[in-house]
């Protein structure tokens, strides 16, 4: 018997850890539905039957592979095709997508060659998978190119995130008469669910907290997403394990059950009370019955907001940029600064804001960014500031896109003077003022900050940040250069959450990474930079769902679905 806990419990030890929000779930999914206007004729008698073939390209290679293809629509300039594209999606990674168009001659329907070897080229569009979810109501219409001095027409592409990502469900059990494992008390009993794969195998999706020396536990209700219980299949055996907890990890089986998301969906009925079932007992024991039972107590399921529900209701996302131009960078004319100028390469001030901002900026409309510096003594009088405007325009610090705030930090650097402190307060003050002034869920702010190391004021950045905490924010450090950041890992909150003046920050809404663990051995900036922003941005999206969810701001409805104008006449909206 005591074999057989330890047999079972390789598992469960694992499982400590385990978040079942985060565990090993399917990415969302979202599907892309592809309308063409006016394309190209190029049939003689009739006008083209087009297809649309989708590419993705890999961070690392950068080539790009056939994803798929939609049907061939015979004779039309203004296909609506049916078939969709299922991708998946990730906030946190620039995934680019190429859509080629070609004309099908019907007479060589052998689509298993490349579409370019026998039919007629009708133009392409490059995009990335956030541009379109970024979008006003999750639809982009651009222009198809790739053919020199000829109007290709227009691509539209709509993003709908699938359903079955949504579902939380919300259950509580208790058990009678469990088996009695310890030898001076009774026992200590915790569960343990398992999802069913494909293969037969089991997942480990949840673990209930233990209930000390009883054998008629009631545990906690607890949430757990309806597709890491099942992934969506709701006859999917899920497989529930019954232990008796032992401090010293030798955990002993008390017994199992199986049921199903739709057998646990009655919610609580003589179906939902389950025999526990040791099989070695029952094995040894002509008499044996059960090792107790397991009654689900109570069953309800809601549907949770998304991230992309909220950008599809419009709210968008505004980034901020802050520079560190302390003198401890290094004077910016000698190649040994972090804020050196080489001409053949950027340096990771540049590169860590190229990384973060160009994913950003597709959720954000006007792509217009403030960007801003601090630590610096400012022309003409020399006086040091720690939020200045980087364009050198107080009334104005918005600059034109990616590129346009690069062409800033170049600019400044020959204007100002390296100085010091490093206050960060400033700054986070300065987006906040911001962000409190639009609580409504319209927007949410994240500051990126670039520094090379040592804080200065760190109980007002504590402070900050504290505030911060309550308003629609994130921010993201970014530390470059060689310095020790120990006290940046006290302002990340996963640990422990910040606090200041006894305060606690509400919700963890820091960031904090070294550039130096993202540069790639090879040399390779574009992988340095996709790891970074990978693991900068992954954090965004909960950390905007807790924002909106404790305010208790649901998502505006995403306006009616688009019907493109074509050759079929729709009212449009």
């Amino acid at each position: 018997m005591e074999g057989d806990g330890m047999d079972k419990l390789e598992d469960v030890d694992s499982v400590y850890e385990f978040d079942p929000f985060t565990g090993n779930i399917p990415a969302t999914k979202v599907e892309i539905t592809v309308s063409c206007r006016n394309l190209l004729d190029k049939d003689t008698f009739s006008k083209s039957d087009p297809l649309c073939v989708l590419y993705t390209q890999g961070v690392e290679t950068k080539q790009w592979r056939e994803f798929g293809r939609t049907e061939v629509i015979d004779n039309t300039l203004n296909p609506d095709f049916v078939r969709k594209y299922i991708l998946d999606y990730f906030f946190e990674e620039k995934q680019n997508l190429r859509f080629d168009l070609y004309d099908v001659d019907s007479k060589s329907p052998d689509l298993s060659k490349h579409p370019s070897e026998c039919n007629d080229f009708l133009g392409q569009m490059f995009c990335t998978l956030g541009e379109i979810v970024g979008s006003p109501a999750s639809r982009l219409e651009k222009p198809l190119g790739g053919i020199p001095g000829k109007k290709c027409g227009t691509i539209i592409l709509s993003a709908e995130e699938l359903s079955n990502c949504r579902d939380v469900a919300t259950m509580q059990f208790c058990a009678n008469k469990l088996d009695k494992k310890d030898f001076f008390g009774k026992s200590d009993p915790f569960m343990v669910f398992y999802r069913s794969n494909e293969d037969g195998t089991f997942t480990i999706c949840h673990k209930t907290e233990v209930v000390k020396n009883t054998l008629n536990p009631v545990w906690q209700s607890f949430n757990i997403p309806v597709r890491a219980l099942c992934n969506g299949d709701y006859d999917r055996t899920i497989k529930v394990e019954v232990y008796d907890w032992d401090r010293d990890g030798s955990h002993d089986f008390i017994g199992e059950f199986t049921t199903s998301y739709r057998e646990l969906a009655r919610g609580q009925s003589q179906f939902n009370v389950y025999e526990v079932i040791n099989p070695k007992k029952k094995m040894k024991k002509k008499k044996y019955v059960n090792s107790g039972t397991v009654t689900l107590l109570s069953f309800s399921v809601e549907s949770e907001s998304t991230f992309l529900d909220y950008i599809k209701g419009g709210t968008q996302i505004n980034f901020t940029v802050a520079i560190d131009f302390t003198a401890s960078n290094g004077n910016p004319s000698q190649s040994t600064s972090l804020h050196y100028m080489n001409p053949y390469q950027m340096n990771a001030y540049a590169m860590a804001l190229k990384a973060v901002g160009e994913i950003i900026q597709d959720y954000d409309s006007d792509k217009m960014f403030p960007a801003l510096g601090f630590g610096a003594k400012l022309p003409p009088d020399g006086r040091v500031s720690h939020e200045f405007p980087l364009n050198g325009n107080m009334e104005n610090p918005y600059c034109n896109g990616i590129e346009g705030i690069l062409e800033a930090y170049h600019q400044s650097l020959k204007t100002v003077q390296l100085y010091g402190p490093t206050n960060f307060a400033p700054i986070i003050n300065h987006v906040a003022r911001y962000a409190a002034a639009v609580q409504d869920g319209s927007q949410y702010f994240v500051l990126l900050i670039i520094t090379d190391g040592v804080i200065s004021d760190m109980a007002q950045t504590k402070e900050a940040i504290v505030n911060g905490a309550k308003l629609p924010m994130s921010i993201i450090i970014v530390g470059v250069g060689q310095a020790e950041f120990d006290a940046m890992v006290e302002l990340d909150g996963d640990d422990i959450r910040v606090s200041s003046r006894g305060k606690l920050a509400e919700r963890d809404i820091v960031q904090f990474v070294p550039f130096r663990d993202y540069m790639d051995r090879t040399g390779n900036h574009v992988l340095s930079m996709a790891r970074l922003a990978k693991d900068v941005l992954a954090e965004i999206p909960d950390q905007f769902i807790s924002y909106m969810k404790t305010r208790g701001i649901k998502p505006n409805p995403a306006p009616p679905p688009y019907t493109p104008p074509g050759h079929t006449h729709h009212t449009q909206i």
